[in-house]
């Protein structure tokens, strides 16, 4: 299957998923980390798929997965990168746009960049991650860990 196709079928499915959870949330808030990688003054950023905008890597947990377990599997499904080293940054909660409780991390990652159907890996300044990151990894930024990492 094409990437387009399958990227294509990503943003349908993913759509189709956040707008139903976020209605009804039957597990309650989802678990899920996510990766700082910072190299200089960029950030490693996902550009979604589902035309939802910037996204540190990662994603939710399977119900029997740790937080760093998770991370792991995340990082290398989006990116292509295995993870080196982490060490949390914050956790945090949101509503919006479903209910979630999210660990994000310092990390650090060796490989070749690849994209997948979620979206491209690409590297971003600060100023990107103002203006487009996803409303859900917010907090991430207002906490102001990203100076200070």
């Amino acid at each position: 299957m094409a990437w387009s196709l399958q990227q294509r079928l990503f943003r349908v499915i993913s759509r189709t998923c956040i707008a139903a959870y976020g209605r009804f949330p039957v597990f309650g808030a989802l678990r899920g980390s996510a990766a700082v990688i910072r190299r200089g003054n960029r950030f490693l950023v996902i550009e979604r798929s589902d035309g939802l905008g910037l996204a540190f890597p990662g994603g939710l947990a399977l119900f029997w997965e740790s937080e760093e377990r998770t991370l792991a599997r995340e990082l290398l499904e989006e990116t292509g990168l295995r993870l080196t080293s982490h060490s949390l940054l914050l956790r945090y909660s949101a509503s919006v746009p479903y209910p979630s409780r999210v660990s994000v991390f310092l990390a650090e990652a060796e490989g070749e960049l690849r994209p997948s159907w979620e979206g491209i890996p690409c590297w971003v300044d600060i100023a990107d991650l103002r203006q487009r990151l996803m409303r859900n990894q917010r907090p991430i930024l207002e906490q102001g860990v990203l100076g200070a990492t």
